[in-house]
C-alpha cells in the first residue's frame, strides 16, 4: 500500500523569491522507512509540514493514505492527522500537562479509555527511558527528555505514518540510536516512517532508503542497498552536511 505519493510538488511561501520545494516526486510504502537528508534550507521541514497538512502545496499533488492534501479540510483533515505520528524539531509539548498527559493525548482523541491510555503512555515513556519523569511538566525536563517524551507521544497510537523532523538532534549518540531503533520497530509493525536528518551517521548505521535534497529538489533517491554501512568509506556526502 502506498502511504505517501508526491508528484511534481512545489511550494513557495508568500513574499519569497524562490521555491522552498520544486518538482518533488516520490512514494513511500507501508512498512517502509526512509531518511530525507540535506543541509539547512534544503526543504526537509517544508516537505514534512505539507505531509502533515500544516502547509498546502503551491502546485503539484501530495497524497497521504490516498487522500489529496490540497483539498482536504475540516474533520477529514483532522481524522488524517490522528493517523500520523509527528516528532517536531521543537517538541511541541503542552506546557500545562505532565509528560504522561502529553503522551496520552493521541489516545484520548481516539476514544481510548483513561486507564488504558495511562497504561500505554507509561509503557512508551518506559521504552524511551523517561518513565521516572512521567509526572514532570515540560519546563522541568531537559531538552533531551522533552524530545524523548515527544517520541513516545508520536509512537503511542501506533500510527500508519510517522514523520520525524531531526528527532535525534537533542540526544546523545546512544539515546539517538535507541530512538531510531523504536522507529525501526514501528516500521516492522507496518508503519511508514519518514525521518528528516542531517546526520550521515544515522543513515549509514540504519541503512534505509535515503532521499537526498538540495535547494528544494530531490537530487538523489538512494535505495537501502546503496547506503555504505557505518564505518566504511562513502562517496561525497556534502549534500547532507549540516
Amino acid at each position: 500500500m502506498v502511504v505517501i505519493k508526491l508528484h511534481d510538488l512545489r511550494k513557495r511561501y508568500p513574499g519569497a523569491s524562490d521555491d522552498a520545494l520544486t518538482s518533488v516526486s516520490f512514494r513511500l510504502e507501508a512498512g517502509e522507512m526512509a531518511f530525507v537528508t540535506g543541509p539547512s534550507g534544503s526543504g526537509k521541514t517544508s516537505l514534512l509540514r505539507i505531509l502533515l497538512g500544516v502547509e498546502r502545496p503551491t502546485s503539484g499533488q501530495a497524497l497521504v493514505g490516498g487522500l489529496n492534501l490540497d483539498v482536504l479540510a475540516g474533520r477529514r483533515l483532522s481524522d488524517l492527522r490522528r493517523r500520523i505520528g509527528f516528532v517536531f524539531q521543537d517538541f511541541r509539548l503542552l506546557v500545562d500537562r505532565t509528560a504522561v498527559e502529553n503522551v496520552e493525548l493521541p489516545l484520548q482523541v481516539r476514544g481510548v479509555s483513561a486507564d488504558e491510555a495511562r497504561r500505554r503512555a507509561m509503557s512508551h515513556l518506559d521504552r524511551v527511558g523517561v518513565v521516572d519523569r512521567a509526572e514532570a511538566y515540560p519546563d522541568a525536563l531537559s531538552a533531551g527528555q522533552r524530545q524523548r517524551v515527544a517520541v513516545a507521544r508520536a509512537l503511542v497510537a501506533e500510527p500508519a505514518l510517522l514523520l520525524a523532523d531531526e528527532p535525534t538532534g537533542n540526544l546523545d549518540p546512544d539515546l539517538a540510536v535507541q530512538v531510531m531503533k523504536l522507529f525501526v520497530d514501528a516500521q516492522v509493525q507496518g508503519t511508514a516512517v519518514l525521518v528528516a536528518t542531517h546526520d550521515p551517521g544515522l543513515v549509514r548505521r540504519f541503512r534505509r532508503r535515503e532521499i537526498r535534497m538540495r535547494a528544494g529538489r530531490v537530487c538523489e533517491d538512494v535505495p537501502a542497498e546503496g547506503i555504505a554501512p557505518s564505518g566504511e568509506g562513502v562517496q561525497d556526502r556534502s549534500v547532507i552536511a549540516a
